[in-house]
């Protein structure tokens, strides 16, 4: 609304007030659908337990240290980020600075210590957050494709070489995925259906081996988001 106030919704006797931003399983959206109420919310609960964390690092041990931050923070972080695909950077970068803070809490660095990221990366193997999104991205499309993620989501996943008019196309022996046309550049790429699909598309060929275990794959992924560094 102009005046920023929302109508309200009567059903029967009952009168439900609309509002502007709306938790689902634990992720808030924005009534424009952008996620910058969530990533704050999450980034503020994070570097609060971080800061509580800081007071206490000294009598814990790093294997102590990396359980708690895991367990208040990165898991935090790692909740419901596959809606962040294809997210701009305004909203990954706040994450990723929530990560920073907590790898300097595991390791007992300083803000302005170098080698941040090889720590990251070599020590801790941490993921950064756009690598994170497309890990949990190309998990669930795996799912899918298998028949261990909901129909909903396998019905977003359609293999090229199941598409009668595309059967004949060179690609569809190739483990390729129907990438769905749509309007948005913004919004229509982040949906799963798009985004899960255009990301399936452009792993190596070898890594979306059908015989590969998900355990295999897993680890086979991931390995290949860090050669991307």
């Amino acid at each position: 609304m102009a005046d920023g106030s929302f109508p309200s919704l009567k059903l029967g006797e009952a009168i439900i007030a609309l509002s502007q931003h709306v938790r689902v399983l634990g992720a808030i959206f924005s009534a424009d659908l952008s996620l910058g109420k969530h990533v704050s919310n999450v980034s503020a609960t994070c570097f609060y337990h971080l800061r509580q964390l800081r007071h206490i690092r000294r009598s814990l041990t790093s294997e102590s240290a990396t359980t708690l931050v895991h367990a208040f923070v990165t898991s935090r972080v790692d909740y419901c980020n596959v809606v962040f695909a294809v997210a701009p950077k305004i909203i990954t970068n706040k994450l990723q600075r929530v990560l920073n803070s907590a790898a300097r809490v595991v390791s007992g660095t300083r803000k302005f210590d170098r080698g941040l990221r090889q720590l990251m990366h070599t020590a801790l193997h941490w993921l950064d957050v756009p690598e994170c999104v497309k890990y949990k991205l190309g998990v669930i499309t795996r799912r899918c494709l298998y028949g261990s993620a909901p129909r909903y989501l396998a019905a977003c996943c359609i293999p090229v070489s199941t598409t009668a008019s595309r059967q004949h196309l060179r690609y569809a022996a190739g483990h390729q995925l129907v990438i769905p046309s749509h309007w948005l550049t913004t919004y229509g790429r982040r949906a799963f259906s798009v985004a899960g699909p255009m990301f399936w598309n452009s792993l190596p060929r070898n890594l979306c081996d059908p015989t590969h275990t998900a355990a295999v794959f897993g680890r086979s992924l991931k390995t290949f988001l860090f050669s991307e560094y």
